[in-house]
């Protein structure tokens, strides 16, 4: 089974990343169905399936039905996506693709997922664990440092710093779990390095303040969340 669906993954993989150059995107975002690309694309995605299962006839059908959905999802979302929603169109577009290929996989090979492991202590240990990194230390810092203000920066990306405090602390949690603590010396450095211009151009102390009770306070929830994790993992989980 694991074999089967790695095939099909590398086939889809390749096809809607690797052999579907920009122009083609544009193209089909156009004219829809009225592009050729659109049926290069499919076309593409047919063989690469044949040549992956070593044109092996035995799974036509698996060709079959992962080609015409490949179209239709693909058709479906040229007619609904009027820019305003790419990136979460996109997403769909990705889970029913995979949705279809396991589902293939399940009629050739058929197997069953156990939904229970998804209400283990473990994974709901470490879904809590994640969420506490992310959103919940994101609005603890917000009101934290909200009794402090910053000239706004009209050339700063919107939301950044919320996205950047997320990334970094996700990075420092990974690094606890993984017992990597020298890592996180290397990521305090490497945005210390990538902060040096904007603080040493601060006309005043606060740019540097706000920032390094920022980063600390970022960098300290992560550490504890990511300590508690362990502890509950190796010791009360084991009761």
């Amino acid at each position: 089974m694991i074999s089967l669906l790695l095939k099909l993954l590398i086939a889809h993989s390749i096809g809607d990343f690797v052999l579907q150059p920009s122009h083609w995107v544009k193209s089909k975002q156009k004219k829809k169905h009225s592009s050729k690309y659109l049926y290069f694309h499919v076309i593409i995605h047919a063989l690469l399936l044949a040549l992956l299962l070593k044109f092996d006839w035995s799974y036509w059908l698996l060709i079959l039905v992962i080609t015409l959905s490949h179209f239709i999802i693909d058709l479906v979302k040229l007619n609904i996506d009027k820019g305003k929603f790419s990136g979460l169109l996109f997403a769909l577009d990705q889970v029913a693709h995979l949705l279809v290929i396991m589902f293939a996989v399940h009629i050739y090979e058929p197997y069953q997922i156990d939904f229970h492991l998804i209400y283990s202590q473990q994974s709901l240990l470490i879904i809590f664990a994640l969420l506490s990194t992310t959103y919940i230390s994101s609005i603890i810092m917000k009101i934290i440092m909200s009794q402090w203000t910053i000239e706004g920066n009209d050339k700063s990306l919107q939301n950044a710093g919320k996205y950047i405090g997320v990334l970094e602390r996700l990075f420092v949690f990974g690094f606890i779990v993984l017992n990597q603590w020298q890592a996180i010396g290397l990521l305090i450095t490497a945005k210390s390095v990538f902060r040096f211009g904007d603080l040493s151009k601060a006309k005043d102390r606060k740019l540097t303040e706000y920032v390094l009770i920022g980063t600390l306070l970022s960098f300290g929830l992560a550490i504890v969340i990511g300590l508690l994790y362990k502890f509950v993992l190796n010791n009360l989980l084991s009761l």
